[in-house]
């Protein structure tokens, strides 16, 4: 399987597949969102999420796939001081401003830096044409975001914080995307990177969580977090493990952008399945995102 993903990489029938990797990804991330949206604490909602990503990946890691050589465990290593970063970040964010307002920021500032990032690394390049569409899918995110700041009780030093968490996500989100599409790319077998990528990265925020949990002096209903972090670690595998996956076989940029439709899924799931009011501004502003994508897919 890891031979013929690697084989057909950079063709036709890779950019279609990495297309739907892509999209698939996009409607996983949004239901990972959603997941951590509710009663707990991001912290311990994270924690329960990376400790089941660490038994589920850890039988697939040591005896399913072959063992990483030593490039790519040098550059695992990397993707858990990243990754840890990432999570970090998102955590202080979600502590300081609301969901709908932090989601939005990180997703529409993640595609426009990680558009650049592969055209410095990777030497992709953008046509005016998809330029327009990134322009059309940050926008309408982040227009989004100011939408939703509009309707909160606004605590303007909670926001400020957290909006500057949000940004330095954003920014995060880039560096993990590239990253993680070069240490995909240096790998062997695809499969080897993305079963130890989940695997070790997954052991730092259930110690944090568990710190955390210790000094809180709510007690915890344990059930329904477990399988809150069960549920979340399943989707993880799908939303990152098919961006990854799209990365390799395409442009990164360009799996970048179709990822942050997630935003308009997320929105859908909002709508839809947690009874949230859309409206028609938000509708239009979706349709902008997914227009923008649109361009960047057909604009190449």
């Amino acid at each position: 399987m890891g031979e013929w993903l690697v084989s057909i990489a950079g063709t036709s029938e890779g950019a279609r597949l990495a297309t739907a990797l892509a999209l698939m990804s996009a409607i996983a991330h949004a239901a990972f969102g959603a997941l951590q949206k509710g009663r707990y604490d991001p912290w311990l909602t994270r924690g329960a999420i990376d400790a089941w990503l660490a038994v589920l990946s850890a039988p697939v890691a040591l005896f399913l796939v072959p063992w990483p050589d030593a490039t790519t465990a040098l550059l695992l290593g990397g993707a858990i001081v990243i990754h840890f970063a990432y999570k970090v970040t998102m955590a202080l964010a979600y502590e300081r401003a609301a969901y709908t307002v932090v989601y939005p920021v990180v997703r529409g500032t993640g595609p426009l830096v990680t558009v650049i990032a592969a055209s410095a690394f990777f030497g992709e390049h953008f046509t005016a044409t998809q330029w327009m569409g990134v322009a059309c899918l940050s926008g309408g995110i982040l227009l989004l975001a100011l939408r939703n700041l509009s309707e909160e009780e606004l605590d303007l030093r909670a926001l400020k914080i957290g909006l500057a968490w949000a940004l330095t996500g954003g920014a995060l989100v880039a560096v993990y995307t590239t990253y993680d599409a070069y240490g995909i790319r240096q790998s062997p077998d695809p499969f080897t990177f993305l079963a130890w990528f989940f695997f070790v990265t997954a052991f730092d925020m259930p110690i944090l969580a568990l710190l955390r949990h210790r000094r809180m002096a709510v007690e915890l209903i344990i059930g329904p977090l477990v399988w809150r972090g069960l549920a979340g670690a399943l989707i993880a595998w799908v939303s990152f493990g098919g961006v990854m996956m799209a990365t390799r076989l395409d442009k990164v940029g360009e799996a970048a952008v179709l990822r942050e439709t997630s935003t308009v899924f997320a929105a859908l799931i909002g709508w839809f399945i947690l009874g949230e009011k859309v409206g028609p501004r938000r509708l239009i502003l979706m349709a902008l995102v997914a227009l923008g994508a649109v361009i960047v897919e057909m604009g190449g």
